[in-house]
């Protein structure tokens, strides 16, 4: 038996051939998702560092900053430009396995809440998806980010990842590095449904074929991680006091144990003014990595996928 394909179907198959796939196997998204939380976090890591050290309550003279600009000065020429990927290789450990498991249930569950049905918009379906990501990617997350920040802050005594590991441990018990858990879901839940919302969107707007194609990816992620960001500032203070109470000389704040506690401490000392600490290195950390976030992870997705979907027309052809 003889199959061919007439000119419709062959522009049909050659536009799928540039098409991302919107049911991608588990393993292409896991791969993809792992490869885009790597390159997120390493390459942005030095402006969360600066994040970390802004945010912090009751930080030391030394460690008081007036912008993201004078930060990173004082931390250069005082500390040297090292003490900036302090704590990142806790962020390599934990991002690839985190994102992996990130990516393939945002996917799996972006499918089953009806988002891949017709070509219309689904922020309903893409936010709720986003949500149960981030629950399952927080869990195994959340220690690797305790650790990163305890080496962030100004004059950490900590050697390296395990001694950080083992010192808090020992000192602090199992619960201090799930105790900013409720708190960062608070956080990253909104954070998520803002931004898979507010992406897919975007690209689905600035690109409304779904072809692969870079620069939609770049813009798409990077409005969807300002927004996010800007939203969830507030909450991201309270989880950084959480984190690194440890740290902390002040009594009241060692001894916090929640968001509630959390957030009555840092308005009474700073006000509301205080729960917007750190929100422009947020923003400018979370625009560019969301955008190579997206990006490495779509690219991934085409590039893994690329050699079946060229296959395609050709088994067509076959003659059986």
């Amino acid at each position: 038996m003889n199959f061919s394909l007439d000119m419709s179907e062959i522009i049909e198959h050659d536009h799928d051939y540039e098409t991302l796939p919107e049911n991608s196997s588990l393993a292409v998204n896991l791969t993809a998702g792992a490869l885009a939380g790597i390159g997120e976090h390493t390459i942005m890591y030095p402006v969360d560092s600066i994040k970390t050290r802004m945010q912090i309550i009751n930080p030391t003279p030394q460690a008081v900053y007036t912008g993201v600009a004078n930060a990173f000065s004082r931390i250069y020429t005082t500390e040297g430009i090292r003490t900036l990927w302090r704590g990142v290789n806790s962020v390599v450990l934990g991002a690839g396995p985190a994102h992996a498991l990130y990516f393939g249930t945002y996917e799996i569950c972006k499918d089953l809440f009806g988002a891949n049905i017709g070509e219309g918009h689904h922020p309903f379906a893409h936010g709720a998806a986003g949500a149960c990501a981030t629950i399952a990617s927080d869990a195994l997350m959340n220690p690797f980010d305790v650790i990163k920040q305890r080496l962030q802050v100004h004059g950490s005594a900590y050697r390296n990842v395990l001694d950080c590991a083992r010192t808090v441990y020992a000192k602090e018990g199992l619960i201090a590095f799930y105790v900013s858990y409720p708190t960062t879901l608070t956080m990253t839940i909104p954070f998520q449904v803002f931004q898979f919302s507010s992406y897919e969107y975007f690209r689905k707007v600035l690109n409304p074929r779904g072809d692969y194609d870079p620069k939609t990816h770049v813009i798409a992620g990077g409005l969807a991680g300002a927004i996010a960001a800007a939203a969830t500032t507030p909450l991201d203070v309270a989880k950084t006091l959480l984190q690194t109470r440890g740290n902390s000389s002040d009594l009241r704040v060692r001894n916090c144990n929640g968001l509630s506690e959390a957030f009555k401490y840092i308005y009474e000392r700073y006000g509301l003014t205080g729960f917007m600490r750190g929100m422009k290195p947020r923003v400018l950390s979370h625009m560019p990595s969301t955008a190579i976030c997206w990006s490495v992870y779509e690219y991934f997705k085409w590039f893994i996928t690329k050699r079946d979907r060229k296959q395609l027309p050709e088994t067509l052809h076959l003659t059986h």
